[in-house]
């Protein structure tokens, strides 16, 4: 599903005009942007939870040359499913 697909499917169940669903939309992505590159965390309930994890510096290996190459440490945004939401998908 496309950010397009999601603007259709809320302007048809809520009667709003896809230009007004479209705004809010991107609206959200830029708020959830925004909290996460300040290393927030966003809770929505019933849904699950966007947070920023610290992964750790690592060694790793070039396959096709097999030379080792230093990883450096980063920060990954994530998302972790509430538990209604892995029970609606498993259903």
């Amino acid at each position: 599903m496309t950010k397009a697909d999601i603007v259709n499917e809320i302007a048809q169940k809520t009667g709003r005009e896809k230009k007004a669903v479209t705004e809010c939309v991107v609206a959200f992505m830029e708020t959830v942007t925004e909290e996460l590159a300040r290393g927030g965390r966003i809770e929505l309930r019933d849904f699950g939870n966007f947070m920023v994890k610290e992964r750790a510096a690592k060694v790793g290996r070039n396959p096709a040359t097999g030379t080792v190459v230093n990883i450096a440490a980063r920060k990954m945004p994530v998302f972790k499913p509430s538990k209604s939401l892995k029970d609606k998908v498993q259903n």
